[in-house]
């Protein structure tokens, strides 16, 4: 048995039907490239966030190199500072003619006019000015 032979709905064929089924036809095809174009704003948004994202993570991962780079700079700069006063105390001590005749002496076995020098092994005055150099 057909379903069209029991069934007891008819299909009218006439003008308004037809504007009828047009109308609903048009509402399904608006209501398609709605969503079609829906779907391509979240898309490019997506792309859009997804890019930013990706730049800022970028940034975050510079700035922390960056850092890490200012710490061990300003690190070595203390030490830099820390022997450049060790090397102005040097050079002030060199321009005092009393030390420079006490190295010279103990270094180089130097001596005054009047003065006889005798090294002597483990001599403390030559480990204390060592230890200064």
């Amino acid at each position: 048995m057909d379903n069209q032979e029991k069934s007891n709905v008819k299909v009218l064929d006439n003008e308004y039907a037809k504007k009828q089924y047009a109308k609903y036809a048009k509402e399904q095809r608006q209501i398609i490239f709605r969503r079609r174009r829906l779907l391509a704003i979240f898309v490019v948004a997506a792309i859009v966030f997804l890019s930013v994202g990706i730049s800022l993570f970028n940034d975050y991962l510079r700035l922390q190199k960056l850092e890490n780079y200012r710490e061990e700079t300003v690190a070595e700069q203390k030490d830099v500072t820390k022997q450049t006063e060790n090397l102005k105390k040097d050079v002030s001590l060199l321009k005092d003619e009393d030390y420079v005749a006490k190295i010279a002496r103990s270094r180089f076995l130097y001596s005054d006019d009047d003065e006889i020098v005798f090294p002597l092994p483990g001599n403390e005055s030559d480990e204390e000015i060592n230890e200064s150099d």
